[in-house]
C-alpha cells in the first residue's frame, strides 16, 4: 500500500482508505483535503512528485491544477461584488470600455461568470506563448464579436473566461487578478495557492504527467485555439504567467482552505472575506441545460457549477473542489497524473463521496 502522510480525523478514515487505494492503482502523486467549518479534518498527501517516482510528494508540493483555478478567479469576483465594487448585472464595458466593440455592449459580468458571454475562445488564431502577453490576449477578446446573444447559450469558456474576469478585476482594482488574489485572499488566509508562480517556488512543483494524446480539445467541430498540450504547464513561462482559467498552482490543502470561505459564510480562521449573503450569491443560477462545449447537462452559478447548496469545478486531468454551503464542508483533490478524460475519472469523486460518508458518521 502507498505510504500516506498527513492527518486524518478517524471519522473520515474512508477518505484515507480511498486515497490510499487511488495511489496504489491510479495515481503517481496527489493530495486530498477536507475542511469542515473551516478546520482541516483531512490533510493527506502521498506518492511521488515525478513520473520516474524518484522524488516523494511532500507536504508543500504544489502542482498546476488547470481549471480548478477558475474557482479562485470567481472568488475574487464575488469578493469585489460583496464590497460593492463590482455589479455582476452591469455590462462588462462599464468597467472595460473597449469591450463594447463589435456589438458586445450587452454582455454582462454575470454572463462571463456563467459561461454565457459567447466568447468561448479567441476569434483569430492565438498560440500558447501569446497567452503570456496579458494586454494583447485581453485586447483581442475585447475587439471580437460574441458568437451568440449574451445569455442565450451555455458554452464553457476554457481559457478565455479567466482573461475576461481578470481584466474586469484589473480595471476595478488596478491590480492583476493574480496580485489581487495573493493580497486579498491567499495572503490573509495563509493559502499556498498562486496565480502566476514566483521562481522561488519552482523547486516545490510536481510537473504534470500528461495523459495519452495529451492535447486539450477544441470547440465542437473546430481546431483547438490555442492548441494547448499538457506539457505546456511544465514550462517556466507558463508558471510565471497569470492564466486565471488554467494556470494556478497549489495543493489540496490550499485549494480547500481558500474555497472554505464560501462554505463557512465568508469567514475562515478569523479572516472574513465575504458576507454570508455574498457567499450565497454563488448559487444564483445563470444557465441550466446542455453545455455546447462540454456536451453534458450543467447548471452554472456565478463562476461555479451548482447543484443544490453546493458549488464546484474541476481541472483538466482530474483535480477537483466541491464546496457545500449547507454542510460547511469543502473537499479538494489535486494530482500530477492526468486522466485521459475527466468523464469517467472517478478519483476525485470517490474522495468526495467518502468525505460525505465521514460527515454522516460525524453527525
Amino acid at each position: 500500500m502507498a505510504e500516506i502522510r498527513g492527518t486524518c480525523d478517524e471519522r473520515f478514515r474512508g477518505v484515507r482508505d480511498t486515497f490510499a487505494a487511488s495511489l496504489d492503482r491510479d495515481d503517481v502523486g496527489a493530495s486530498v483535503a477536507v475542511f469542515v467549518d473551516g478546520v482541516p479534518v483531512v490533510d493527506l498527501w502521498g506518492g511521488h512528485a515525478d513520473a520516474a517516482r524518484t522524488r516523494p510528494w511532500e507536504r508543500d508540493t504544489i502542482v498546476n491544477v488547470w481549471s480548478t483555478t477558475k474557482t479562485m478567479a470567481a472568488l475574487c469576483a464575488l469578493i469585489l461584488a460583496d464590497r460593492g465594487d463590482l455589479d455582476v448585472s452591469a455590462p462588462v464595458a462599464e468597467y472595460w470600455p473597449e469591450f463594447a466593440a463589435a456589438g458586445k455592449g450587452g454582455v454582462l459580468v454575470r454572463h462571463v461568470l456563467g459561461h454565457t458571454a459567447g466568447l468561448p475562445t479567441w476569434a483569430e488564431p492565438i498560440t500558447v506563448p501569446e497567452l503570456f502577453d496579458w494586454d494583447d490576449a485581453a485586447a483581442r477578446l475585447a475587439a471580437q464579436p460574441a458568437r451568440w446573444e449574451p445569455g442565450a447559450v451555455g458554452c464553457y469558456h476554457p481559457l478565455s473566461q479567466g482573461f475576461l474576469v481578470g481584466e474586469v478585476v484589473r480595471r476595478i482594482t488596478g491590480r492583476s487578478l493574480g496580485a489581487f488574489f495573493a493580497e486579498e485572499v491567499a495572503g490573509p488566509l495563509g493559502a499556498d495557492f498562486h496565480i502566476g508562480l514566483p521562481a522561488e517556488h519552482d523547486h516545490r512543483v510536481a510537473p504534470v504527467i500528461p495523459p495519452p494524446g495529451g492535447a486539450a480539445p477544441g470547440m465542437p467541430g473546430e481546431e483547438p485555439n490555442p492548441a494547448i498540450v499538457a506539457e505546456d504547464a511544465n514550462g517556466e513561462a507558463w508558471r510565471r504567467a497569470e492564466i486565471p482559467s488554467a494556470g494556478g498552482h497549489g495543493n489540496a490543502r490550499s485549494v480547500a482552505l481558500a474555497q472554505s470561505v464560501l462554505a463557512c459564510g465568508g469567514e475562515v480562521g478569523g479572516v472574513r472575506l465575504l458576507s454570508e449573503a455574498g457567499c450565497a450569491r454563488v448559487l444564483e443560477e445563470q444557465f441550466r441545460g446542455v453545455d455546447h462545449y462540454l456536451r453534458v447537462p450543467v447548471r452554472y452559478g456565478l463562476g461555479y457549477r451548482i447543484e443544490g447548496r453546493t458549488c464546484s469545478w474541476g481541472g483538466w486531468g482530474g483535480s477537483l473542489v466541491v464546496v457545500d454551503l449547507h454542510a460547511r464542508m469543502t473537499v479538494a483533490y489535486v494530482m500530477n497524473r492526468m486522466a485521459r478524460t475527466t468523464l469517467g475519472d472517478n478519483r476525485g469523486l470517490s474522495l468526495v463521496l467518502a468525505a460525505y460518508d465521514g460527515l454522516a458518521t460525524a453527525a
